[in-house]
């Protein structure tokens, strides 16, 4: 835990805002196309650093947000307003009650656990994929295309988003929102009692504490942030497809989380940036084994900083009422002091 995390933290977000100041329309749509895989990271860092829970198959919520989305302001669904908003709340919805049900399914009774709960949710990742791709109505291997803009607004009083500028203030609205929400469960007592729950679920069992509930409620939250960014990925490149449900992506989010940091959000958020721009340089130099030194700079970070290159300087402190007792007694308020000055 560094000193400088909270200055840092406020410096990287007033950077991003300051963005469009430096940025030509090319670079400021790229950046929004960061930050985009960004949120995405911080779903699973929610959920993997705060809960121990690695999911193998988060792109599974982020492929149906993006579909959600898609289906939603192309007018495909029946009966549901072709609106960005209304394509927005579905696209958070959906994938929250996905992950919501399937947490459930699996951490009752007797719970899946580590490598299990990981090979069931690529499992079902990989099995929505073949879905899709089978699937014509949503357009099957071909995806969909020509999605519709984002519109801001209602009813006839709205407003498309073609510039790159409205679009990334846009994603940095959401960005900043999905961070500072996942921040105020990790903050309060709903994210102490899932961490208790990491790291020894029997005791917070014996404790009273309905493990399974607070680790699906945990799914449900990480499932509905990773639709979010999905959401936004159809909204920018207006296309759709299978491959956003599947192994591909779920691995490469596995790789910026681990990179940046599971433990901190905001790591895991620039981890995402950082890793997707150095895709870009090392496959423009190093051709067909770009993949190869990525896998590698992988396992380097897992081996040798197994929290993450940025999380160190990035943690920030914990709450009074959350710190442990000797954390929380290691600069005594001078109240504190005279007590144990007392005789």
């Amino acid at each position: 835990m560094s000193r400088f995390s909270f200055p840092l933290t406020i410096l990287f977000w007033v950077a991003l805002a300051a963005a469009p100041l430096v940025l030509d329309g090319w670079n400021l749509g790229l950046l929004a196309q960061l930050m985009i895989y960004g949120i995405f990271a911080m779903s699973l860092a929610f959920i993997w650093g705060q809960g121990g829970l690695l999911c193998f198959g988060q792109s599974l919520f982020f492929g149906i947000g993006a579909y959600a989305m898609a289906l939603t302001t192309k007018g495909m669904i029946p009966g549901v307003p072709a609106m960005t908003l209304t394509g927005l709340l579905l696209a958070m919805i959906l994938p929250a009650l996905a992950a919501g049900l399937l947490g459930l399914a699996l951490f009752k009774g007797r719970g899946l656990v580590g490598a299990y709960f990981g090979i069931v949710t690529l499992s079902a990742a990989v099995i929505a994929e073949r879905l899709a791709t089978n699937w014509s109505y949503i357009g099957g291997f071909n995806g969909l295309l020509d999605i519709p803009p984002m519109r801001l607004g209602w009813g006839s009083w709205q407003i498309e988003l073609y510039d790159p500028l409205p679009f990334f203030l846009v994603v940095l609205v959401a960005a900043i929102a999905a961070y500072l929400l996942l921040l105020k469960l990790e903050r309060s007592a709903f994210g102490t009692v899932l961490r208790g729950t990491r790291d020894n679920e029997t005791r917070a069992a014996f404790l009273g504490f309905e493990t399974a509930e607070y680790k699906a409620a945990a799914f449900a939250v990480s499932g509905g942030v990773a639709g979010l960014a999905g959401a936004l990925f159809a909204a920018q490149f207006a296309f759709v497809s299978p491959a956003l449900l599947g192994f591909a992506l779920a691995t490469e989010v596995l790789i910026w989380v681990a990179i940046g940091g599971k433990e901190v959000l905001l790591a895991a958020f620039i981890g995402a940036l950082a890793v997707k721009s150095v895709e870009k340089v090392l496959s423009d130099s190093l051709g067909q084994y770009w993949l190869l030194v990525l896998g590698l700079l992988f396992i380097t970070a897992v081996v040798l900083l197994p929290r993450g290159l940025l999380a160190p300087f990035l943690r920030l402190t914990l709450p009074r009422a959350l710190r442990r007792p000797e954390q929380a007694t290691k600069h005594p308020t001078p109240e504190g002091r005279q007590g144990q000055n007392a005789p």
